[in-house]
């Protein structure tokens, strides 16, 4: 086990379970902040704001101040700005992804759009999904905040903005570009965002399929603690391997 300078840090299963936070979260923070370690709440969850996700942190007693986070909707108009500061984009979402196409100062459109963007929308309608296939096949570029098929919920698992992202690239047979995890697009600006090299950062997170993988992708060490989606008796069936796998966040130590 080594030293990190820097922890990039999964949400839902890793900090948190729906509404109830993982008993070893809190004191996983604290220890963090105590030994001076740069961290980034980084998460896939495209329909909440910085300021949000920080005060659902705080309420179940979890440091966090907003520039902590990094959403998967920054990471998508962050990379928007990067390839073009002028463009037109049409967006489906929530607030979270409006919110950070602003912060961005990028420009809202419904017609001539050089991006569309897709992120999860609890209320999307055919409407906007017809208009969204109709400005890719005109041309303009298909991006999506996340592939995350299925969410989990109390109630059993519902759809994510993949199987939205699924209906406008079925119809028009163009694959979008994917910025959430597992892509290498967010890690990367998460990264620079620590302003340290990938030998100095652990990626931590309960999933295989998103964190980890993600973690692997970007040249990262990871640690997958198994409080969420992944468990240990999967790990056989891995392929690369996490680098740590721990139980809970409290065998982790801190160097």
């Amino acid at each position: 086990m080594k030293a990190y300078e820097g922890y990039l840090i999964d949400l839902d299963g890793t900090m948190y379970l729906g509404k109830n936070p993982i008993d070893a979260a809190p004191g996983f923070i604290r220890r963090l902040n105590d030994a001076g370690k740069k961290h980034l709440f980084v998460t896939n969850n495209s329909t909440r704001t910085q300021k949000q996700v920080a005060e659902k942190l705080r309420l179940m007693n979890i440091e966090a101040n907003p520039e902590d986070v990094f959403t998967t909707s920054m990471a998508t108009a962050a990379y928007i700005r990067e390839h073009n500061p002028a463009a037109k984009v049409y967006a489906i979402g929530e607030e979270g992804l409006f919110d950070a196409l602003a912060k961005e100062e990028l420009t809202l459109a419904e017609e001539d759009c050089d991006y569309v963007v897709i992120g999860l929308d609890t209320n999307v309608t055919y409407e906007k999904l017809a208009k969204a296939c109709l400005l890719v096949r005109a041309g303009a570029k298909f991006l999506s905040t996340n592939s995350d098929k299925a969410l989990p919920t109390e109630a059993g698992l519902m759809p994510g903005n993949g199987s939205l992202t699924a209906v406008i690239s079925v119809s028009t047979g163009i694959e979008p570009t994917f910025i959430g995890k597992p892509e290498n697009i967010m890690m990367e600006q998460a990264r620079k965002l620590l302003d340290l090299d990938k030998e100095q950062v652990l990626m931590v997170g309960d999933n295989y399929l998103t964190d980890i993988t993600a973690g692997i992708r970007a040249g990262m060490d990871t640690l997958m603690v198994c409080t969420g989606f992944t468990k240990r008796e999967e790990l056989p069936l891995l392929d690369p391997k996490p680098t740590y796998t721990i139980d809970t966040l409290t065998e982790w130590e801190i160097k």
